[in-house]
């Protein structure tokens, strides 16, 4: 693990970066559709990228030593950790959330027409439950795959990047499936919705509490292995 300074830094920059990438990827996706292909064609290429983008921040993370750029992924280091764990991963989050702020304006500045960040056109209710359960699974998902995968960066990541996509696709019409309260806050604050009840209850209380769930849930029901015990003669 990297210091708690180099973190910092590398956490503002993944962030920022991420926050791009998905422009990117729907700059590209965009293009590539007025190339009039059909919609199997298009909606394969656009979940190509998208799992092509995840391979390439997760090496990111692997490269700068744990920089990650959603604050679900620093919280559960948070909760697994002793109480000074606990401080140094949660002061992580407001560098990550400067980061998708900071991202978020330079794009509104290049690209002022093209997107304007997840959209929630559900009930807040609907809306918390449907966040929550996508970030259950994926945080149980990610916990399972780094216990029983360890010797495979390729193979885990590769899992992991199909299961969110999947996941994602499954609430991109409610919520968004963001999973991400970092690159969300970006948008939200931009459009100067960030303090409402609506974006602190589904984008963030809703991943938190479902993180700390998952996290919970999986200490009961995966026990760790004992250690073999030496046969004495």
């Amino acid at each position: 693990m990297a210091g708690m300074g180099q973190l910092i830094v590398t956490d503002t920059i993944l962030t920022f970066m991420w926050v791009w990438a998905g422009i990117i990827v729907r700059i590209i996706v965009q293009y590539f559709n007025t190339l009039r292909c059909n919609d199997y064609v298009s909606e394969t290429f656009k979940c190509s990228l998208t799992v092509a983008n995840m391979f390439l921040f997760t090496y990111l993370a692997k490269l700068t030593n744990g920089a990650a750029y959603n604050p679900v992924v620093v919280f559960i280091n948070a909760v697994n950790g002793d109480f000074v764990t606990f401080l140094f991963n949660i002061g992580r989050i407001p560098f990550q959330v400067f980061g998708a702020v900071i991202g978020v304006r330079l794009i509104l500045e290049k690209f002022p027409e093209l997107w304007r960040g997840p959209e929630l056109v559900v009930g807040l209710n609907q809306g918390a439950l449907t966040e929550g359960l996508l970030t259950f699974t994926q945080v149980l998902i990610a916990l399972g795959l780094d216990r029983n995968i360890r010797d495979s960066f390729f193979r885990k990541t590769w899992m992991n990047s199909i299961l969110k996509l999947a996941l994602h696709i499954l609430g991109s019409d409610l919520t968004g499936g963001c999973m991400n309260p970092a690159a969300v806050v970006g948008w939200a604050y931009a459009l100067g919705v960030h303090k409402t009840t609506e974006h602190i209850v589904v984008y963030w209380f809703a991943p938190i509490e479902a993180s700390l769930l998952a996290v919970w849930t999986f200490k009961r029901l995966v026990r760790r292995p004992e250690p073999k015990k030496l046969k004495t003669h």
